[in-house]
């Protein structure tokens, strides 16, 4: 990788987060810290071929489509670059899986774009940010790594399965029934299966996203005990483009529930099944009237649907 540079990308997130107290891990306000002087007090990073990049400064919890659309293409231009062997973005960890699996969908990059965040500010006791960042780094560095992954507490998880699964300890994420890629480990990678796909993303879909001016509404709703039609129908009354319902076990939805969606469908709505549990995925039948998510989970599915309609 000689004379070839890594590209950090900073969105905040509680990486770049600061608490009055060193003791307080959870009082904290996210997004403080610009990038250079979060990789500034990392000592391990001293002689790597950095470049950084402030693209967005915020509390991953208020991520947004038009910071999405602004991420890709910053993405976009510096993977271009043939001086740039990968790409590593800090974020927070509340919507992370959700940025991960936007920007393998859009973009399916020949060379790794690797996310990374904490789960404790940068003032803590024993912040866990910078090891992130160095694991990250380790992993974009990699020969022969590729596509969007995300890097936290050691372990490598894939876009299409990373999600979310603790709200506090510092392994916070899973791949679900997939497993993790592989492990950083004292900077070296282990592997245990494939990088994500790099079958690119059609130019003429990259295009559509690229040139839109607006962005499709699409929400999601959950199935449970005693749910009924009126979200459906007052979203359908407010002109939604596409609904996704977290539905319950193998994709049910309560019949009245299920009514509404149906007739949403039937008035030209968008409307895709996914499951509220977070393992499995659901198991299609012949005779289903509203189409599965294909296993992803209720905000992958979003996304999903969003480039379909914006296509």
């Amino acid at each position: 990788m000689t004379g070839r540079k890594i590209v950090v990308l900073a969105t905040g997130g509680t990486l770049a987060g600061t608490a009055r107290d060193a003791q307080d891990n959870i009082g904290y306000t996210a997004a403080q810290l610009g990038i250079d002087q979060l990789l500034a007090g990392i000592p391990a990073l001293k002689g790597l071929p950095l470049l950084a990049e402030q693209v967005a400064q915020v509390d991953s919890k208020d991520m947004t489509l038009e910071i999405w659309r602004q991420l890709a293409l910053r993405c976009a231009d510096w993977l271009a670059q043939d001086e740039v062997a990968g790409l590593m973005i800090t974020h927070g960890t509340d919507t992370l899986e959700e940025t991960a699996f936007f920007l393998q969908s859009v973009l399916a990059p020949a060379k790794p774009v690797v996310l990374t965040c904490a789960m404790r500010p940068a003032t803590a006791l024993a912040p866990d940010g910078p090891q992130n960042i160095v694991d990250a780094l380790a992993v974009a560095m990699a020969e022969g790594a590729h596509g969007v992954v995300a890097v936290c507490a050691g372990t490598i998880h894939g876009a299409q399965d990373v999600a979310k699964q603790h709200t506090y300890r510092l392994d916070a994420f899973s791949s679900g029934d997939a497993g993790p890629i592989g492990y950083v480990e004292e900077g070296r990678l282990r592997l245990l299966r494939d990088w994500p796909s790099t079958a690119a993303a059609s130019a003429p879909a990259w295009q559509n996203f690229v040139k839109a001016k607006a962005w499709p509404r699409v929400e999601i709703i959950m199935n449970h005990a005693g749910a009924g039609a009126g979200v459906v129908d007052a979203l359908v009354a407010q002109g939604i483009d596409g609904l996704v319902v977290a539905a319950t076990g193998n994709g049910t939805v309560h019949r009245e529930l299920e009514a509404a969606l149906k007739k949403a469908q039937s008035n030209g709505v968008k409307v895709v099944r996914s499951t509220r549990c977070a393992q499995g995925r659901v198991l299609p039948r012949p005779d289903d009237v509203l189409p599965d998510s294909a296993g992803l989970s209720p905000v992958k599915a979003r996304i999903a649907l969003l480039l379909e309609l914006l296509a």
